[in-house]
């Protein structure tokens, strides 16, 4: 009996439960848990940090409001069950934060772990189904995982320029670094590629996030006498 069996055993059930019922409850009941996983980003209405349910609750209403300025024709419902599955492995795995080089080189590794763990709860059909789904986002290999993935990247974004700096302000991020790590919004919509990059230019100009050090300009030629 492995401990994913065990733990569709200790989910509270009424008497006589078909078995692909009770599974199903037990995925459910299992992620209850991702309400507790806290991100680094500091929610715009109160002064503390977002849980991962708030965050994928988010990006499914984006997707649904932003939807329109996809740069490929998307299916929605498709993109909204991409979004509300893609953070469900971070109950075992953790939230990685995105400026985190050391948790990046894990990341792949025990998210897919997580996965293989998690969506293992539910039938089969199910399970290969959500699983399939986790894949398609990590991998953007279709119009709708590029869009969930930028609604991804644009969210935080989002906090981050109504806090007024947010996590921008961690030591050793500039704003290169904003750019670099949010560019795949470009790949699902020019336009809100374009609106991200004004927002992190004008946290630049206010000082919300330091700004990377241009190249160095050479020495100014000596005047002619």
């Amino acid at each position: 009996m492995t401990a994913d069996d065990r733990l569709i055993d200790r989910v509270p059930q009424p008497p006589d439960v078909p078995s692909r019922l009770a599974g199903q409850i037990a995925f459910i009941v299992e992620v209850d848990r991702l309400k507790t996983v806290l991100r680094r980003s500091v929610l715009i209405a109160d002064d503390r940090r977002e849980n991962d349910a708030e965050h994928s609750w988010h990006l499914a209403l984006m997707a649904a409001v932003l939807a329109e300025y996809a740069d490929e024709p998307i299916d929605v419902g498709r993109t909204l069950r991409l979004v509300l599955l893609h953070d469900l492995v971070e109950i075992y795995a953790g939230d990685t934060f995105l400026y985190d080089a050391e948790g990046e080189a894990t990341q792949e590794a025990r998210e897919r772990e997580a996965a293989d763990r998690l969506f293992a709860l539910l039938p089969g059909d199910q399970e290969t189904d959500f699983r399939a789904l986790w894949d398609e986002f990590e991998e953007r290999r279709t119009p709708e995982a590029r869009f969930a993935k930028a609604m991804d990247r644009l969210q935080p974004l989002l906090l981050n320029y109504n806090n007024k700096g947010g996590t921008w302000r961690t030591p050793g991020v500039t704003d290169a670094d904003v750019r670099r790590r949010k560019s795949v919004i470009g790949d699902a919509s020019a336009d809100l590629w374009a609106y991200a990059q004004r927002l992190i230019d004008e946290g630049a100009r206010s000082g919300w996030v330091p700004t990377a050090p241009g190249p160095s300009e050479p020495p100014e030629a000596p005047e002619a006498r």
